[in-house]
C-alpha cells in the first residue's frame, strides 16, 4: 500500500556530505527542495548535483555556502550567479555521458529527489516531463525521495518507476513550472527562414527551446514527413504535428514517434505528451548517442551559440571566462548529424549581441570555451544568410563568416583577420 509522508520528514534521510541529485528542468521538486534547504542549520557539506533546473534554487544562496555546494552539469539562470561568483561549481560533460557519471559511480549518489506522476494500478509512477539523466540517478542513488503530483504527465518511454523504489513519497498538487517563449522578432524570423531552407522533406529534426527554434518550426509548415529525435522540445512542435508536417513515418529509430529526453514549455505541451503513445521520453544516454542519431534519415541538428570565430570554433557555454550554460548535447547532435547521410549540423545565432557586439569574431573572447570545434562545424546561420564551412580552408571560412556578420562589423573583422592570420578577404 502506498504511504505518503511530509516533505519535512522525507528529507530527514539526507545527511551531511551526501551527494543529492535534483530532478531536471521543469520537474524540479519544489517542496522537497524547500524542505531540504530548511535543514541548512543541521547539514554541512551537502553536494547538490543537477542539470539545468527551473524555479528557485535556495540552496545556492551565499548564506547557504556551509550547508550546500552546487555542482551543475548545465547552468540554469537560478545558479548562474553562484557559479560565476565561485560559490557553485560547473562540471563540463557531454549530456549523453551524464548518466555514465552516475551508473559508473564516478559521481556516487546518496539521494535522488524527483517529481513523478501518481502510481497507476500496477504501482508504476512516471518521471513525466524529464527522463534525461534522472532515470540513471534514480537507478543509481542509495535513496530516492519522490514528490508525487497529479499534474505531472504520465509519459511513454523509459521513465516508469515502481513506487517500491522510493524510500519516501510526498503528495502535492501544484502546477508544473511553465516556460512560454515570446514570439520571435524580425531577426529571429530571418534566421528561422534561412534554417528552414536547409531542411529537406523527410528530415529528422533536433532543436531546443527559444525564439530561434520556434522561428524555424514556424517556417516549416509547408514541409512534409518530418521526424523528431531530439534531446528536448517545446510547444512549437505541436502545431507541426497537428498540421501533419511532423509524422515521424520515415524515421529508422522509433518510427511514428517523437523521441526526446525531456520537454519544457506550457501546460499545452504537458497535456500533449500526457499518455501520448506518439511521444517517447527516453534515457538521454540513448537519445544523444551518436550511433542512434546518425541512424535516422537526413538528421538536421539546429543548435545555438554565444559566438563563433572566423575559423569555425563555436563557443556555446561561456562569455569569456564567465560560465553561462554548458556543453549540453550540442556536440552529440552536431557529430551525429554530420555522420548521417544527408545530415546537416547547423549553428544558428544572431549576428550581434543585445549590446551590438559582433557574435562573429576574429578570435573568441579570452577564456571562452570551445564546445563545437572547427573540425566539427558545418553550417553557420545568422539573419544575413547561411554558409557551409565543411571542407573549407581557413581563408575561405573567414571570408564566408564575414559575409554573414553584421554589416557594421565586417570591415573591422576582416582587418583583424589580416592582422592575426595574414589573410586578405
Amino acid at each position: 500500500m502506498v504511504q505518503y509522508t511530509t516533505a519535512e520528514e522525507a528529507v530527514r534521510i539526507i545527511e551531511s556530505h551526501n551527494k543529492v541529485f535534483i530532478h531536471s528542468v521543469a520537474a524540479a521538486p519544489r517542496l522537497l527542495i524547500e524542505a531540504m534547504t530548511a535543514r541548512a542549520n543541521e547539514l554541512r557539506g551537502v553536494h547538490i548535483m543537477h542539470l539545468h533546473t527551473e524555479g528557485k534554487a535556495p540552496y545556492a544562496a551565499p548564506e547557504m555556502a556551509e550547508s550546500f555546494r552546487v555542482h551543475a552539469m548545465f547552468i540554469g539562470a537560478n545558479v548562474r550567479k553562484a557559479v560565476q561568483n565561485g560559490q557553485a561549481d560547473y562540471i563540463p560533460v557531454f549530456l549523453s555521458e551524464v548518466p555514465l557519471l552516475f551508473r559508473r559511480k564516478v559521481i556516487p549518489l546518496d539521494v535522488a529527489m524527483v517529481q513523478v506522476s501518481p502510481p497507476d494500478k500496477h504501482g508504476y509512477c512516471s518521471l513525466g516531463i524529464s527522463v534525461d539523466a534522472t532515470l540513471a540517478a534514480v537507478q543509481s542513488a542509495k535513496h530516492v525521495i519522490a514528490q508525487v503530483n497529479p499534474h505531472m504527465p504520465r509519459t511513454h518511454g523509459d521513465g516508469h518507476i515502481h513506487y517500491s523504489r522510493f524510500h519516501a513519497m510526498v503528495w502535492t498538487e501544484e502546477p508544473l513550472y511553465e516556460v512560454d517563449v515570446p514570439a520571435p522578432n524580425e531577426i529571429e524570423v530571418a534566421i528561422g527562414n534561412h534554417v528552414a531552407e536547409l531542411v529537406q522533406n523527410g528530415a529528422t529534426l533536433q532543436m531546443g527551446i527559444g525564439a530561434i527554434p520556434n522561428a524555424v518550426l514556424a517556417a516549416l509548415k509547408d514541409h512534409k514527413k518530418l521526424g523528431v529525435h531530439t534531446e528536448m522540445f517545446s510547444d512549437g512542435v505541436i502545431d507541426l504535428v497537428e498540421r501533419g508536417v511532423i509524422t515521424n513515418e520515415l524515421k529508422a529509430k522509433h518510427r511514428n514517434k517523437i523521441t526526446s529526453g525531456f520537454v519544457m514549455g506550457t501546460r499545452r505541451l504537458y497535456n500533449f505528451i500526457n499518455d501520448n503513445p506518439g511521444v517517447s521520453l527516453l534515457d538521454i544516454a540513448y537519445v544523444n548517442d551518436t550511433r542512434i542519431i546518425r541512424s535516422n534519415p537526413k538528421v538536421t541538428a539546429i543548435n545555438s551559440a554565444i559566438e563563433v570565430d572566423v575559423t569555425g570554433q563555436v563557443c556555446a557555454d561561456s562569455i569569456g571566462t564567465n560560465m553561462y550554460s554548458g556543453v549540453g548535447g550540442q556536440m552529440d547532435f552536431i557529430r551525429g548529424a554530420s555522420l548521417c547521410e544527408d545530415g546537416k549540423p547547423i549553428i544558428a545565432l544572431p549576428s550581434v549581441t543585445s549590446k551590438g557586439e559582433s557574435r562573429i569574431t576574429c578570435c573568441l573572447k579570452h577564456g571562452a570555451g570551445v564546445v563545437t570545434t572547427r573540425a566539427h562545424v558545418h553550417y553557420i546561420v545568422t539573419e544575413y544568410g547561411a554558409v557551409n564551412l565543411y571542407g573549407k580552408n581557413m581563408r575561405d571560412r573567414a571570408k564566408l563568416l564575414v559575409s554573414i556578420a553584421h554589416p557594421n562589423h565586417r570591415e573591422s573583422i576582416a582587418r583583424e583577420v589580416h592582422e592575426h592570420y595574414g589573410f586578405i578577404i
